[in-house]
């Protein structure tokens, strides 16, 4: 109850910044509105259904390429945890392949697949699939060796293994791989949508800037902030129903 109550206290603070300091004159209020000018910019376009139709599309572009780097993702970096021949044989060109940035490789991806959706969800794709390939691989080798003789001991082993011993533990550390995914999906579908692109929160950010509409603006960053925190709100729901074994 504590720990709520600061952040609520942190919260309101905040706010209560917000909106005091661009009408004190302290900050300019044509480069950061009032707080209660972006709510009512937030609550206008959410009534008339623009702000519901840029999130819409945004939440598509973000579930298409954080769900193909699961599917990828996840399997590879059992894959990878558990077969060492596997790992020695293409770590080499998966550790250089993350060393470059999403954003270095989006006019490839452009030239590759148009300025359509495909190039959107790759760019998306590229970015998230890292962090969740590499925490898999982590949570697959750091399970403790003596859990898994105990385990072949008692008779268990291939697929039985995998289900009952290496998947459950190695699951938290899947998780964290998918929200830091998730995170890293967030930060490049805002420079995706700013190329290319006629709708989305990351479009309706840079529209509102170049026609200054600049309360408009951070209404929409207000929306991504939002929109990226239930995202992650559902994936520690998630993460603890499939683990609710440790709470056991």
């Amino acid at each position: 109850m504590r720990i709520f109550l600061v952040r609520l206290l942190i919260i309101a603070a905040l706010f209560a910044l917000w909106e005091g300091l661009p009408r004190a004159g302290v900050i300019n209020a044509n480069f950061l509105p009032p707080l209660s000018i972006v709510a009512e910019s937030l609550w206008t376009m959410a009534a008339s259904g623009e702000m519901t139709k840029h999130a819409l599309i945004s939440l598509q572009r973000i579930v298409l390429g954080l769900g193909v780097s699961i599917v990828i993702g996840v399997p590879l970096g059992l894959a990878m945890g558990s077969l060492k021949s596997l790992e020695s044989a293409i770590d080499g060109p998966l550790q250089a392949g993350r060393q470059v940035s999403a954003i270095a490789l989006f006019p490839v991806f452009i030239l590759f697949f148009g300025i359509g959706e495909l190039s959107k969800v790759a760019i998306i794709f590229w970015a998230s699939v890292w962090p969740i390939l590499l925490s898999t691989i982590a949570g697959v080798k750091s399970i403790d060796p003596v859990l898994l003789r105990s385990a072949r001991s008692m008779g268990a082993k291939g697929l039985t293994l995998f289900r009952k011993v290496v998947l459950p533990a190695a699951a938290p550390s899947i998780f964290t791989g998918i929200r830091l995914g998730a995170a890293y999906a967030f930060m490049v579908l805002v420079a995706a949508e700013m190329i290319g692109a006629n709708a989305g929160l990351g479009f309706l950010v840079l529209y509102s800037q170049e026609v200054f509409r600049i309360p408009d603006m951070y209404a929409a960053m207000v929306s991504l902030a939002v929109f990226g925190l239930l995202l992650n709100r559902l994936l520690v729901v998630l993460e603890r129903s499939a683990t609710a074994w440790r709470d056991a």
